[in-house]
């Protein structure tokens, strides 16, 4: 029948039992499919992530100046990863650092959503801020 028509004869379930088979114009198929395909990944959206370093003796304007530049990329639409890294004493009093964070994230605003609570991995303590997700 398929060879009558002039198209192929395409198994859809071969496992099935009887095998289930379908009469189409397979080169069609497969180019409508890759077109679908290139356009799906047109459409894709990569959320990029930036990083901001603080430190644990940072002063409120440098913190300030850190949280308009976290804003402006979270109205970008970009995820951003803040990271203190302690150094030598500092290690002796994470939660000085997990202060300074809570500060941070505070001065970003209240638009934000926090992916990442800020917790501490070996020596950084570290954040991870998104835009607000949409309903």
């Amino acid at each position: 029948m398929a060879d009558e028509a002039g198209f192929d004869l395409v198994k859809i379930s071969p496992t099935a039992v009887p095998p289930v088979c379908k009469i189409m114009d397979y080169g069609k198929y497969r180019y409508e499919k890759q077109k679908k395909e290139k356009e799906a990944k047109k459409n894709q959206h990569v959320v990029e992530l930036k990083e901001i370093w603080l430190s644990a003796t940072i002063d409120i304007g440098d913190t300030k100046r850190l949280a308009a530049q976290t804003a402006k990329f979270i109205k970008e639409g970009k995820r951003v990863k803040a990271s203190i890294r302690l150094k030598g004493r500092q290690q002796a009093r994470p939660e000085l650092a997990i202060d300074v964070m809570k500060e941070f994230i505070e001065l970003v605003g209240e638009g934000v959503t926090i992916e990442k609570q800020p917790t501490q991995e070996g020596r950084n303590i570290f954040t991870i801020l998104a835009p607000p997700t949409k309903k």
